[in-house]
């Protein structure tokens, strides 16, 4: 008698580690159960992917919900579906809401909002403080936690560790890798004085990229001093870039698709504080100098830095705008319209969004399309000639910087842990989202 499946995705180009190949994949309770030719009448479920492609689930591994205190911009119902309808199956959201998730207590809460809200799997960052040192090691280990996030440079939110002795203590008390934010205070300190009113092209002045240079350089000093793992996030110079090449053995490297894609001074011209994020959207040379990273295999995944702000905030002439874009729903058209252009391969994208994510963070279960993995899929049209609009955005903020790109692909379905949770634009199952496992801390989990 034939094995029998839960789902079948049917006739898909799918992507396995050996390759790209029409195949079906085959689903038990959560997980793939084989790739390769089955019978419809072998699952109660059927999805028909002829003329699609069956990706890995894409992990976003930096985004902002603003859950607690902030849900005026986002929450992490409303971000999450973002997230599904952009074809995103896993986020990892980041600790500067109001209050900070600073605390074991916080964290606890944190999870608890999550669950039964949350359509992707998820999980969270603990924010370092000055003062919070002596539980970042509790929290790391917490079930659900990636792991610790550093702002070197002030962002959005109150959490800042500024000074090479705060990084430093930081580092010794943890044993995951930690992912910073990394910009020199000092030199940004120094430098706002620089903004001109109304003006957002001197945003990347006042936030310039030896502000970005130095505090990459410090960190990477502190990390080898401690002996620690370090994730610089979204990376913005082609110097930093080739300092982290450099290092490849403690750091690993974010890069952004409003990075890759944006670009200054035209955008700010153009979209004016919708193009106002930190580190900044630099010029034509960094972006280029990016891209040439990004295919020399420097960057290890990309991050959408999802950091949503109200049209109305970001109404008001700079620097009085506050810095973040949207971008968890757009991270897979607007990168696999790179992909349609040359500019990177399906396989790089692949890594970049799965492979990538897994291998940094220690995911369990995830990152792959193989059996026994997670059924996370990522299904979509490579043919498909779609516009990214204001209106398709269902982020609570209502807007996005890539506003009238026609997009050369498209997500068309995404399924976590076997349910399938976006079909054709459209939410198609409650919040069933769970916390992500990691292998450093499955003992606790």
């Amino acid at each position: 008698m034939a094995e029998t499946f839960d789902l079948i995705i049917k006739g898909g180009t799918v992507a396995t580690p050996g390759g790209l190949g029409v195949a079906d994949v085959a689903v038990t309770r959560g997980r793939v159960a084989g790739i390769g030719s089955f019978e419809a009448t072998q699952a109660g479920e059927v999805f028909e992917a002829h003329g699609l492609h069956v990706l890995p689930g894409v992990i976003d591994t930096q985004v902002h919900f603003r859950e607690p205190g902030l849900e005026w911009k986002e929450d992490l119902e409303t971000g999450s579906r973002s997230a599904a309808l952009g074809g995103v199956t896993t986020v990892f959201e980041m600790p500067n809401t109001d209050p900070s998730t600073t605390s074991p207590e916080m964290m606890l809460d944190k999870l608890a909002r999550a669950k039964g809200r949350m359509h992707t799997d998820h999980a969270f960052y603990a924010g370092a403080t000055h003062d919070n040192t002596d539980m970042l090691h509790e929290m790391e280990m917490m079930a659900g936690v990636c792991g610790i996030k550093v702002f070197m440079g002030a962002s959005t939110g109150q959490l800042l560790v500024e000074d090479d002795e705060g990084v430093e203590r930081v580092l010794n008390a943890i044993t995951r890798r930690a992912a910073f934010h990394s910009e020199d205070e000092y030199r940004l300190a120094d430098r706002r004085k620089l903004a001109r009113q109304g003006d957002w092209t001197s945003h990347y002045e006042v936030r310039d990229a030896e502000a970005a240079i130095s505090s990459t350089k410090r960190l990477l000093r502190l990390a080898r001093k401690t002996g620690k793992r370090i994730h610089v996030l979204h990376v913005t110079t082609g110097e930093e870039m080739e300092l982290l090449a450099a290092n490849k053995d403690i750091a690993t490297v974010e890069v952004t698709p409003q990075h890759l894609t944006l670009v200054g001074p035209d955008d700010y011209v153009r979209i004016k504080g919708y193009a106002q994020m930190n580190p900044p959207v630099r010029d034509a040379a960094q972006r280029a100098a990016l891209w040439q990273a990004v295919n020399q295999g420097i960057p290890d995944l990309i991050g959408s830095d999802h950091a949503p702000h109200t049209k109305e905030e970001k109404s008001r002439p700079y620097p009085a705008s506050p810095s973040g874009m949207p971008g968890v729903q757009t991270i897979v058209p607007v990168m696999l319209t790179h992909v349609a252009d040359g500019k990177m391969s399906l396989e790089r994208f692949i890594e970049l969004t799965s492979a990538g994510p897994q291998r940094v963070f220690g995911i369990a279960g995830k990152g792959r399309l193989a059996q026994g993995y997670d059924a996370d899929f990522t299904i979509v049209d490579m043919k498909a000639r779609k516009t990214i609009t204001h209106e398709w955005s269902v982020s609570r903020c209502g807007w996005t910087p890539f506003d009238g790109m026609e997009a050369k692909a498209w997500p068309m379905a995404t399924f976590v842990r076997g349910v399938m949770v976006m079909c054709d634009g459209a939410l198609v199952a409650p919040g069933r989202g769970e916390p992500v496992r990691f292998v450093e801390t499955l003992v606790q989990a």
